[in-house]
């Protein structure tokens, strides 16, 4: 009877470690605490600019209907990692459930996957907005920013049920402990009891489609776009635009960069050290810094916001 039991409880899921990468003494504090400052800054930014857009007229144009989105997976994914992160710190548990593994995984390759391709979209809108701007109302109106915005959804949550699908019906081993700060697809491999070899040619596939082939699309857009640019005759224009696609390109760079890194490498190549540095930059910079290189940076966005305030002032008064 014992016997059957044990055999019978060990057909039931057991949770997984999570070992993260803050140690429990001040320095683990001080970090813990930047981070938090950090998430609070993403989703304040992000939730500002999603209710600016929502309200402004001026501000109901394609371009950002597709920025909205991006704030909205923004604050969807920092808050899938960092709170549980924090939680597991402060407590010392660093347990989390075989569900709630899957559930993380799940919901974090839909915002990674969808926000690469939406970074994408909103590249070819401005590509057409000056590069094509009397083709504008044709190429890029409500209906199709919609139907882009529901396609980077569509594909990307089919993208995440098929690897999360995989993942979970993989034997584990050992101690479950896996080294990160969540549960990432690369990170869980290293726990498998089977050779995953062949999983991996269909994670090079996935990356490919969602990172390789929408960075491409970006730099070929800023590419026509700084040549059309090149062609205007006011200098401060062009100082403009310069400044405005630099520092875009930077956070595109610095999304696609770690992703492309560690998803496109062999599982041999992986170290946790640097898988969780490249992780902290797609998962946590980038959520904060995409509503100030998008939007603190943008002329109409500014003055909504004015706008608004005055309004809440007058209000209050």
């Amino acid at each position: 009877m014992i016997l059957m039991w044990e055999e019978k409880n060990q057909t039931f899921p057991k949770d997984f470690i999570l070992l993260g990468f803050l140690h429990r003494n001040q320095y683990g504090f001080l970090f813990l605490t930047l981070i938090l400052i950090i998430f609070m800054v993403a989703i304040t930014g992000n939730t500002v600019l999603i209710l600016l857009i929502h309200f402004e007229i001026r501000l109901h144009t394609p371009m950002y209907f597709l920025l909205s989105h991006l704030s909205f997976i923004d604050i969807l994914n920092i808050c899938s990692i960092v709170p549980k992160m924090a939680s597991n710190f402060t407590s010392g548990r660093k347990s989390i459930s075989f569900a709630g593994c899957g559930v993380q995984i799940f919901f974090s390759l839909i915002f990674l996957s969808s926000e690469c391709l939406l970074l994408s979209a909103m590249s070819y809108d401005r590509y057409v907005a000056i590069c094509r701007p009397l083709h504008y109302p044709i190429l890029m109106n409500h209906q199709i920013s919609v139907l882009l915005a529901a396609g980077c959804w569509l594909v990307g949550t089919i993208n995440s049920t098929i690897h999360t699908t995989y993942v979970l019906n993989l034997p584990f081993c050992g101690t479950r402990a896996i080294d990160h700060f969540f549960c990432e697809v690369p990170a869980m491999l290293k726990l498998s009891c089977i050779d995953t070899s062949h999983y991996e040619g269909g994670i090079n596939v996935s990356g490919v489609v969602f990172l390789l082939l929408p960075f491409s699309i970006i730099l070929a857009s800023y590419y026509q776009i700084l040549r059309t640019v090149l062609h205007i005759k006011s200098m401060e224009a062009q100082k403009k635009a310069f400044s405005t696609c630099s520092s875009h390109l930077a956070v595109v760079i610095m999304y696609y960069g770690p992703g492309i890194f560690t998803y496109m490498r062999p599982r041999s190549y992986h170290t946790p050290g640097q898988d969780k540095i490249l992780a902290i930059l797609y998962t946590i910079l980038t959520p904060m810094l995409n509503p100030i290189i998008y939007s603190l940076r943008n002329k109409d966005v500014l003055c909504a916001l004015k706008k608004v305030s005055g309004k809440l002032l007058v209000h209050r008064n």
